[in-house]
């Protein structure tokens, strides 16, 4: 099923602003989030295709807000990709343990991201 719709989970306005351009200028429909708790108000109102997952955000962080969607059976087929400035390994390992399909460092490559998306659609 390719990829329309995305949930950018981002504490940062500033992220949330940049990353929306540049997938509204790639064709893709885009919904933003600041925090888990909207996260998953915005996941209750429409089903995206993808998450984008930051990881540091106040109250539940992107790692533990990814476990819960993808614990959630009616969340757990959307592919999250967490998409973040920790560049550790160990950081991206966790992510993928948590059920992240991918990982992207910021700042983001445009390129980068758009290959990864079109491969998980």
């Amino acid at each position: 099923m390719p990829i329309r719709k995305i949930l950018v989970v981002d504490d940062s306005k500033t992220e949330l602003m940049v990353l929306s351009d540049l997938l509204g200028k790639n064709g893709y429909t885009v919904t933003t989030a600041e925090n888990a708790d909207e996260a998953f108000r915005r996941l209750g109102e429409e089903k995206p295709d993808l998450i984008l997952m930051d990881v540091v955000m106040p109250g539940q962080n992107g790692f533990q807000l990814t476990r819960a969607i993808t614990r959630d059976p009616h969340f757990s087929s959307i592919p999250i990709v967490m998409c973040t400035s920790n560049n550790l390994e160990t950081d991206r390992d966790w992510g993928m343990r948590q059920g992240a399909r991918d990982y992207v460092t910021k700042p983001v490559d445009a390129e980068e991201l758009l290959s990864k998306i079109r491969a998980l659609g």
